[in-house]
């Protein structure tokens, strides 16, 4: 059909059907753009689509704060995130949640009473707790049901944001990345690259080959947690 080259805008699985075609039509040059809400492709710092849908989930935790406040209630409030916790993580700090659960660490519900109990005794009567929905803790309303059990007096509720992470306009951020990406992507087939993702890493062009962006794991940048740790005491 005419068809010289071939962009994949996608993830992992995209990026995994992207390798499977390149495979088989060798003379096709394949490249790819990330373009995944959860940010969690090697590669590259930030992928296409994760900063609107942490401005999504922030302007929500935001309102939701308004009826915590009000009625004295302990939210838990679910993000996307099946195995990466990029979306709760900064979620969690932008909108000053006391506490953010992610699949990359391990969730001690003791340990996250033990914080509620002082909070409750120094007075503060809501909260947010943002989770990652694949949390090892079960996910948010799995959370909030521990929780109730071991903390009666705080009335708990649970919001699922689900998929309005995923729709909307974009960001301008958003924007300006996917229009550097498709360049990056059409320049470097034009340069005769093939089977890679393009990427921006500290905020420059790089080229990463598929097997690397759908085998190496992309790791939580500690220095987020150690902040979410800080603003939630």
């Amino acid at each position: 059909r005419g068809i010289d080259a071939l962009v994949v805008i996608g993830g992992d699985g995209s990026f995994r059907g992207a390798t499977a075609l390149s495979a088989e039509m060798e003379d096709l040059p394949v490249i790819g753009c990330p373009g995944t809400i959860d940010n969690d492709l090697f590669g590259t710092d930030l992928t296409i689509g994760y900063d609107t849908a942490v401005n999504t989930a922030v302007e929500a935790v935001d309102r939701i704060r308004d009826t915590a406040a009000s009625h004295n209630r302990l939210f838990f409030v679910e993000v996307m995130g099946r195995d990466a916790g990029f979306i709760a993580l900064r979620t969690g700090i932008a909108a000053g949640a006391e506490a953010v659960l992610i699949p990359e660490t391990t969730t001690y519900i003791d340990e996250l009473v033990q914080k509620l109990e002082t909070d409750w005794k120094e007075r503060r009567r809501s909260g947010i707790i943002v989770v990652a929905e694949g949390d090892d803790g079960g996910g948010a309303i799995e959370v909030a049901r521990k929780v109730q059990e071991r903390f009666p007096q705080w009335e708990t509720k649970v919001t699922v944001l689900g998929h309005i992470q995923r729709g909307g306009a974009p960001s301008a951020f958003d924007r300006i990345l996917s229009s550097r990406l498709g360049v990056a992507a059409v320049e470097g087939l034009m340069q005769g690259r093939k089977n890679v993702m393009a990427g921006i890493v500290n905020n420059d062009v790089v080229y990463t080959p598929f097997k690397e962006t759908i085998t190496l794991r992309k790791p939580i940048h500690p220095d987020l947690i150690r902040l979410v740790n800080i603003l939630s005491v």
